[in-house]
């Protein structure tokens, strides 16, 4: 696979383990088959779900340091191989190769790292305190065999930010991926079989959600899902994971704002309104939805759509490429069907509004323009509903109302995150404590960091990730509670 090898067998209890049957691979940059993977079931589940329960207590038992140090050396090989894994990761899910060098990679490691550290930092404890006399100490336990399921649309990355705070918390792993994009997975599980990781630690079942995720998350030793996707699919392993009250992470869908201020640096937030067709829309952050103060519209306008007449859209691997392809013909499908049907209710496209066919025909991978519709109601479904691709809606809101503006916000089942450009600091701070989201990023957008809580409100998730919270996820609280009397005195 761009010329790096590619082991498309499950990894199980340190070991390749293959299925009766497969699946094909295709890169959406030209269509091409990348591979036949194999296509797990419910016995493979049950083999890596025993073996990640059968490796738990001895992984559990390892001390901070030693876990912290495997980790630091999974991240160490993750850097060594930074190029292979890019190109690898570009092929199947089609995001830019510039970016993953740049900083998918980078963020790969990083995960890592962090994790390691904080481990060593918070030593699993809290300070001791004291009632009555009596001594408090609480402790995270390591909770057991933990299900993640992680997307598409950044498979390696957000598989590591599940990954390495499950491992440092002493917890053992069977990760899913997504089935269009499978293939950095398998290099990760090489990748921690060198850096010295025990057999049945980490392991990676293939296949469809129905076929290996379902068994999966429904499996009685269990103790931890955690996963990244849409709605309908979090209801079916919440509905799962409740037989068993497994605690369950969600990150889910997001229909996100960006609310533009008449006071707003207007080419900052042009600059942010066109960052939110990075990855060909797909990301889960995305602020869709610009929602602009009314005076300004059409100045924020016309610098907008200046910056997207220059926007180049091609081959991924092209370093001047600025959007690269959707990852599947199946889903640029859907993308048009939203945008078709939003134009049959009265919506205008000021740009794109359609699959760029002249490109996917010469190539055969599967693009779609990037689109802004406006002339939208609050109330319709390209409004209210994730798209997940290159198509943004444009709305406004009266001069100096920010009742309508936090209600136009406001006014979805999602509330993943916001961003908000504006020039006057303390207007800024006040609307954005009434936003309702997971993430508010204010003159910025995607600033991440591990220490800070992430996730989303009402149908955008479930519980918090980062820093400490996953630690908190992935392990059971302890307080454990010490009299002072009643030892016996040796004098």
């Amino acid at each position: 696979m761009a010329h790096v090898p590619v082991d498309t067998r499950h990894w199980i209890n340190g070991a390749r383990v293959t299925s009766p049957t497969t699946f094909t691979d295709h890169s959406p940059i030209d269509g091409t088959p990348l591979a036949e993977i194999a296509r797990g079931t419910a016995a493979e589940a049950r083999a890596a779900v025993a073996a990640a329960d059968a490796a738990f207590p001895g992984w559990a038992a390892t001390p901070p340091a030693e876990r912290a140090a495997l980790l630091h050396a999974v991240a160490d090989r993750v850097d060594a191989r930074a190029e292979e894994l890019a190109a690898v990761e570009t092929a199947d899910n089609g995001a830019l190769l510039r970016s993953h060098r740049r900083g998918v990679l980078p963020r790969v490691a990083h995960n890592f790292r962090y994790f390691a550290d904080r481990l060593l930092a918070l030593a699993l404890s809290h300070d001791d305190f004291d009632t009555r006399g009596h001594t408090n100490h609480v402790s995270w336990d390591p909770a057991g065999p933990a299900a993640l399921i992680t997307p598409w649309n950044a498979p390696l990355m957000l598989s590591s930010w599940k990954i390495a705070p499950a491992l440092a918390a002493g917890s053992t792993v069977v990760l899913k991926p997504a089935e269009w994009t499978p293939l950095t997975a398998s290099l990760l599980a090489d990748i921690t079989h060198e850096a010295g990781l025990p057999p049945g630690v980490f392991n990676v079942v293939q296949g469809y959600g129905d076929e290996a995720g379902a068994p999966l998350t429904a499996h009685p030793d269990v103790r931890r899902i955690s996963f990244t996707g849409s709605v309908p699919t979090a209801h079916r392993i919440a509905e799962a994971a409740a037989a068993h009250l497994v605690p369950c992470s969600f990150e889910l869908g997001g229909k996100s704002p960006l609310l533009v201020l008449a006071d707003a640096d207007l080419d900052l937030a042009a600059d942010l309104a066109v960052e939110q067709y990075d990855n060909a829309g797909q990301v889960c952050l995305a602020a869709t939805r610009i929602l602009v103060e009314e005076s300004v519209r059409d100045a924020f306008l016309g610098r907008f759509l200046d910056r997207v007449a220059k926007l180049v859209q091609g081959d991924p691997r092209d370093e001047a490429t600025d959007i690269g392809p959707s990852i599947h013909p199946r889903h640029v499908e859907r993308v048009d069907g939203f945008v078709r049907r939003a134009l049959a209710a009265g919506a205008k496209a000021l740009v794109g509004g359609a699959p760029d066919t002249g490109l996917s025909d010469a190539s055969g991978g599967a693009y779609y323009l990037p689109t802004l519709l406006t002339d939208v109601d609050q109330e319709s479904e390209i409004v209210q509903e994730e798209v997940f691709g290159p198509v943004l809606t444009l709305q406004t809101f009266p001069d100096g109302d920010e009742d309508e503006a936090v209600r136009l916000a406001n006014g979805t089942r999602f509330g993943l995150a916001a961003t908000l450009a504006a020039g006057d600091r303390e207007r800024g701070a006040r609307i954005g404590a009434r936003l309702v989201a997971g993430t508010v990023w204010v003159n910025c957008f995607y600033v991440r960091d591990l220490s800070a809580p992430f996730g989303g409100s009402r149908r955008s998730g479930i519980g918090r990730e980062g820093g400490d919270w996953s630690f908190d996820f992935y392990c059971d609280l302890k307080n454990t509670v010490t009299a002072p009397k009643g030892w016996a005195d040796h004098g």
